[in-house]
């Protein structure tokens, strides 16, 4: 103990004066109705339709967080995407005391579960495992920390010495002590003696990648049992957790995704899904030290760190030593097991090989494109926001249809095992050091140090493991990032979108992002914020997440030849609310401010009023919308983007203002007269996850899903084809109709009386164009591009609530318009993102100036279409609300 002891004080020292990351379901999500975890579109109590009451979480809780596990959206079925809860919600509450042996509900296994195939463990097994586990052995402990979208458990379990309430509770504070007072932590005697320094080992994120899991319950067994005197000292010095499954839907119904039709781990930044919210909510309670999360399949193990371009958020100082020391350990222990079956990589060809060869792929060295950790959506690269070392690990044998074999399942669980343990030694054998780099990592951002970039001149300065530096490349440099003093988000009339300056306020709040309100007018370079904006002040713990949440980001483009996946997501530039960038890291504070903390302010209609309006701008000001004419409350949408609402409507107001948080202010009658009326609206929609999930996000409840297979037959037998009862076709994908067919008259006949086409990409267009609603060419830039854009707004439908920024993947424009097919929004200049210049006429220079968004009338019909993204994963809510508004435009 002494020796550790003397250690970490030394590497404290050191760290501190260095350089400056579905078929089948227990309850089925419906098409077109909402369900889960909110009521009224408030969150609210959510329980799984199972027939199974919800399992207790056991006694001995911290007091201060969440006590019911269906108590928020995270842990109910079904959940579309839709605001997170008021201020952040409740944190995810730990136990007073290890073990915590609470009694787990048990499901009946499935009819067709996939694991069947490959004879992995089910999720039906696990709760049955972890509750003979626990009677084995007083270092297990098991949490359920959330609910899969089907409602399934999704289990934390933590393996370590035992704890008493008083041990727990000190933990704890050293826990917070680490983050919020870093420069102390590390001079605490007591700490560096006592602090159990965390790994987390998750696994199965997506459904169809199983064994990590398997692999886990391997080594917690190991460790709950094991009598040596090693495992007792590891246990003594570390909680060793794991997440044993984080898409249980998906491991039941080999699918990717979870039962929402969403990739989770792309989702950490939106957290669109109970499961990334789940996964976000462990981080914050766990605060890693190293975080490895297990996938597969890649033909050869792969274990990161990841390769260039490098995102800008993260000091990689700091997370490269033993980011990528720990890949080396792994690839020595795994090559040393000579695991039978198991396949290695060739250097010279690239390639995976069945001879050992003495490599397994590690992509800081092995790719030096197309598998970056610029984006922080992937568990991964979310997880060092919030101070941990982290790898996604990628085991070797892959599907053989839609499982692994057998054969290749206990291959691949070999293969995980084998770098769980090493791993964790690892860990074990350098967490002073480690935690000292965590420290140190909280403390930059608490005291707004300037972020230092790390290049080939300064890296031999970088204290701990050296063997990464030789491949860090002049080409892999980042460039000098100048991180502001603040965000300011500005209430009253600078303010574009006052619903979305408050979702993003509770998105802030949710992934532990400190945000505060002025106290009082602020006068900051020219600008005068009034009391009550919000602001995110740099100098915190999770600088690094604000800064990753809230930034522009950068053009990356002539950096690689190829990105892995998104390039830019920021929420400052895409949410719909207007955010300033303030000052340098070095300025004075902006203030005086208060924290936000508790329930988000309600909205209100004014007392006296007959008549009563609000500015449609937002998300949630069109799940209000919505909501209204739902309930057959007479509303007119006015000429300059508001909703007005007339005598017989106020108490429905009262209850949206409520639920929505909306203000709404008092109306004349002239002002609900001049408006025009607005309908509670059916819409068909052909395309993906996206488009369904982001309708039913605005409020559209009413969904039918349609294809032109089905008009076809449909209109060939006389038959239902989906747009009876339709007022606006949503085409998501495409519509493709034969000239001439049963269809193609079904569906002309349907816009002659009054029927819409609203959409986005060419397959939208190709169909408005067919009828003669708009005439022109769409172009569909480069497949991989992506990012933000810049944009204008020459029309009329989005001109009231204007917005400068719009997201592509890719960009589509429209050239050739011909009379009637008017411009609604138009290209600007890339901002951020991945977009090769190289592209000629399919890159950014192509598209500048041209329509990114353009409508078209003929007789009673209209049809608006996107050439941006606007539905992209749900993510730019921004795009969300302008699809709205040109749904209801071209429905009027």
């Amino acid at each position: 103990m002494l020796a550790r002891t003397r250690s970490l004080a030394v590497l404290a020292g050191a760290a501190l004066t260095g350089v400056a990351l579905a078929a089948g379901s227990l309850a089925a999500p419906a098409v077109a109705q909402p369900s889960g975890g909110f009521v009224d579109g408030r969150p609210g109590t959510a329980v799984a339709t199972t027939g199974v009451a919800p399992a207790s979480l056991g006694r001995g809780v911290e007091a201060d967080v969440l006590t019911d596990p269906t108590a928020d959206d995270d842990h109910g079925a079904a959940d579309p995407p839709g605001p997170l809860p008021s201020r952040g919600g409740p944190a995810l509450r730990m136990p007073a005391s290890y073990p915590h042996q609470p009694e787990l509900r048990v499901l009946p296994p499935g009819d067709d579960d996939a694991t069947e195939r490959n004879g992995t463990v089910s999720h039906a097994e696990l709760a049955p495992r972890l509750t003979r586990l626990m009677e084995r052995s007083d270092r297990v402990s098991t949490q359920v920390v959330g609910r899969s979208t089907e409602g399934r458990d999704l289990y934390l379990v933590t393996v370590t010495a035992p704890e008493r309430r008083r041990e727990t509770a000190r933990q704890k504070a050293w826990r917070e002590e680490i983050k919020e007072r870093p420069h102390e932590a590390l001079r605490d005697a007591g700490l560096r003696a006592g602090y159990k320094t965390p790994i987390w080992i998750s696994a199965n994120i997506h459904g169809n990648e199983w064994e990590g899991t398997d692999a886990a319950l391997r080594v917690i067994e190991r460790l709950a049992t094991a009598d040596d005197e090693a495992t007792r000292g590891m246990l003594e010095h570390h909680r060793i957790v794991f997440s044993l499954t984080l898409n249980p839907d998906g491991r039941t119904h080999a699918t990717r995704s979870t039962s929402l039709g969403l990739d989770a781990n792309r989702d950490m930044i939106t957290l669109a899904t109970p499961e990334a919210r789940s996964y976000v909510r462990t981080a914050q309670a766990v605060q890693p030290l190293f975080a490895a999360d297990f996938h597969g399949y890649t033909d050869v193990l792969q274990v990161e760190p990841a390769g260039p371009p490098h995102g800008e958020n993260y000091e990689y100082d700091l997370f490269l030593p033993h980011g990528y020391a720990v890949a080396r350990q792994v690839e020595d222990d795994v090559v040393a097991a000579e695991i039978a079956g198991n396949t290695y990589y060739d250097p010279g060809s690239g390639d995976a090989v069945a001879e050992n060869t003495g490599f397994i792929k590690i992509p800081y060295r092995d790719t030096p494109s197309g598998w970056d950790d610029y984006p922080p959506v992937f568990t991964a690269q979310y997880a060092p926001l919030h101070g941990a070392v982290t790898s996604t690990v990628e085991l070797p044998l892959g599907l053989t249809g839609r499982t692994t074999t057998r054969a290749d399942a206990a291959v691949n669980t070999e293969v995980a095992v084998t770098v769980m343990r090493s791993m964790i030694d690892y860990v074990h054998t350098h967490s002073d050091a480690m935690l000292a780099d965590q420290a140190e990592l909280f403390r930059r951002g608490v005291a707004g140090a300037p972020k230092v970039a790390l290049t080939v001149d300064n890296i031999g300065d970088v204290p701990g493991p050296d063997e990464w530096k030789q491949l860090w490349d002049p080409a892999d440099d980042q460039g000098k990032v100048r991180l502001p003093r603040a965000y300011v988000i500005p209430v009253g009339p600078g303010q574009r979108s006052a619903s979305d300056a408050e979702q993003l306020v509770d998105a802030l709040l949710f992934h532990g992002v400190e945000v505060e309100r002025l106290a009082a007018p602020a006068h900051v370079a020219g600008t005068t914020y009034p009391a009550g904006s919000y602001v995110v002040d740099l100098h915190q713990p999770l600088r690094g997440l604000a800064s990753a949440l809230l930034a522009l980001g950068s053009d990356v483009s002539d950096e690689v030849p190829a990105m892995y996946d998104i390039s830019a997501w920021s929420a400052a530039y895409l949410w719909g609310a207007t955010v300033d960038r303030v000052g340098v890291t070095t300025d004075g504070p902006i203030g005086p401010t208060t924290p936000v903390r508790g329930t988000a302010p309600r909205g209100s209609v004014p007392e006296r009023a007959r008549y009563a309006t609000f500015d449609v701008a937002g998300v949630e000001d069109h799940r209000a919308l919505n909501d209204l004419l739902g309930q057959d409350v007479a509303v007119r949408l006015t000429a300059d983007g508001r909703a007005v609402v007339g005598p017989r409507g106020l108490a429905a107001a009262r209850a949206v203002a409520e639920r929505y948080g909306i203000t709404f202010a008092t109306a004349s009658r002239a002002e609900y007269t001049a408006g025009e009326p607005a309908e509670d609206l059916t819409i068909a929609y052909t395309g993906n996850q996206d488009d369904r999930l982001s309708l039913l996000s605005l409020g559209f409840d009413d969904l039918v899903p349609v294809s032109a297979s089905g008009i076809e037959k449909g209109a060939a037998a006389g038959t239902a084809t989906g747009l009876e009862e339709a007022d606006v076709l949503w085409v998501g994908s495409s519509l493709n109709l034969r000239a001439g067919s049963a269809g193609r008259a079904h569906v002309g006949s349907w816009l002659r009386d009054g029927g819409a086409i609203v959409g986005r990409g060419a397959g939208a267009f190709a169909a408005a164009r067919a009828y003669g609603l708009v005439s022109g060419t769409a172009v569909t830039g480069d497949p991989a591009s992506n990012g933000i854009v810049a944009t204008r707004t020459p029309g009329e439908v989005l001109d009231d609530h204007a917005q400068p920024h719009g997201f592509v993947y890719p960009a589509v424009w429209f050239t050739d318009l011909g009379p009637g097919t008017t411009t609604e929004l138009a290209y600007g200049t890339f901002r951020a993102g991945y977009w090769p210049r190289s592209g000629g006429s399919d890159g950014p220079r192509a598209a500048l100036g041209q329509a990114a968004a353009v409508s078209g009338k003929m007789g009673h019909a209209r049809a608006f279409v996107f050439g941006t993204s606007v539905f992209f994963r749900t993510h730019p809510r921004g795009g969300l609300s302008q699809a709205a508004t040109a749904i209801h435009w071209a429905a009027r």
